[in-house]
């Protein structure tokens, strides 16, 4: 982990906003302000923190917040700027801590930790994984507010639906967990010209396509040649892909009953202590695809998991006062944009054999000492950048830190 003085994230800041139309002075200013304030301010990230922390008044920042911005768009550019270039989209939704009853879009929603649904809010996110650099960049997080008319399956279709030019000017596939692996949402994805990776159910009805030779009799010509069961597949019809202590592999073209299409299943088997091996089947819509990148970009997804945990427990994703739908959405993205700007600039600067663990938590502790740092020289009137005083600004940046 590299220290860096908050110019540097003006820096970097200022050239994605460039790429951006129609952002005046007085909303970049506001912008660079945000974004640093979400990265350096200890505990809940809420209005009256922003007010107490930052250089503007609290109205200010609930002003703000109700104007639009193209987050899409910011992280986009950051990820084609800081990114390796391979990347795969991720969608996964995340609950949202919420009380009350007057704020839009509160319902019962699963919360993953909790293993139960709760009362609250719930965002779609999308994120870019960079496949080589093992890391996940924030694109956007929509709330979700769907409707009596219209299935939670579909909602979460529209909304990458409605940013498709954007999404595949990145990539084409599309990775999301095993409750996405359902044919109304499947064939919506697939008919954007995009491709769905995903797990299906240990259980699922999938049968193997017949390559044998046609009778020549009238009728249909036979389409299939029985039933795949999981535990004991026709390793003469499956493809050997590779072996190891962890997992052996196996994949093939195959006709999944759920999802009325043929898709390139990948069999992974899981050997247990017990004797007792795991199973799971994943799979991509596009057939062609080589099983151990469907493998790979599917284990690739967790990565955004890792953007909600940091966003959650340092940059205020949780912390909202806001009930009005704009400025939720502005505290939502503004939350794991930060986190992008934070990993481009601590993380993915320094050349990839010599990276450690990125931690949000150093970077937090860093930040806040160096407002705090540059309270007290303000008032106090020290000369931070003379020689004499260098060193002991970097150790006071550096203070409390874990990996630093």
């Amino acid at each position: 982990m590299t220290t860096r003085e908050h110019k540097s994230y003006k820096s970097l800041i200022i050239s994605m906003l460039d790429k951006l139309p129609h952002i005046n002075q007085w909303r970049r200013d506001f912008l660079i302000e945000t974004f640093i304030l979400f990265l350096s301010i200890r505990g809940r990230i809420n209005f009256l923190q922003l007010g107490r922390y930052g250089k503007y008044k609290e109205q200010r920042y609930r002003q703000q917040f109700e104007k639009s911005f193209d987050f899409l768009t910011f992280n986009k550019e950051l990820t084609s700027s800081q990114g390796s270039g391979k990347y795969v989209i991720a969608f996964d939704p995340s609950f949202i801590n919420k009380s009350g009853k007057k704020t839009p879009g509160l319902s019962w929603y699963w919360s993953g930790c909790a293993n139960q649904a709760k009362w609250g809010l719930e965002i779609g996110g999308l994120a870019a994984i960079d496949i080589d650099n093992h890391t996940a960049f924030h694109l956007e997080a929509v709330q979700t507010l769907n409707t009596d008319d219209q299935t939670l399956t579909d909602w979460y279709a529209g909304v990458i639906s409605d940013r498709k030019e954007t999404l595949m000017g990145i990539s084409k596939y599309l990775v999301a967990d095993a409750w996405f692996s359902k044919k109304p949402f499947t064939d919506q994805i697939v008919a954007l010209e995009m491709h769905l990776i995903s797990r299906l159910r240990d259980d699922a009805d999938l049968k193997y396509l017949y390559k044998g030779p046609h009778t020549g009799k009238k009728g249909r010509p036979r389409k299939y040649d029985g039933k795949i069961i999981s535990d004991d597949i026709d390793k003469e019809y499956f493809r050997f892909i590779f072996s190891n202590e962890e997992e052996t592999v196996y994949a093939a073209e195959v006709y999944s009953k759920a999802l009325k299409r043929n898709i390139m299943l990948v069999h992974v088997t899981y050997p247990k202590a017990n004797g007792k091996d795991a199973r799971k089947l994943y799979f991509s819509t596009d057939v062609s695809m080589d099983p151990s990148e469907v493998l790979l970009y599917y284990h690739s997804r967790f990565q955004i998991e890792f953007l909600y945990r940091d966003g959650k427990q340092h940059t205020g994703l949780n912390d909202s006062q806001a009930r009005r739908e704009n400025k939720l959405h502005f505290q939502f993205n503004a939350s794991l944009t930060s986190i992008n700007i934070a990993k481009a600039i601590h993380w993915l600067s320094i050349p990839k054999e010599e990276r450690g663990a990125f931690s949000m938590s150093d970077i937090k502790t860093m930040n806040h000492n160096t407002l705090l740092l540059k309270r007290f020289i303000d008032v106090f009137g020290i000369r931070p950048y003379s020689t004499k005083n260098q060193n002991y600004v970097k150790e006071l940046i550096l203070y409390g830190t874990m990996a630093a």
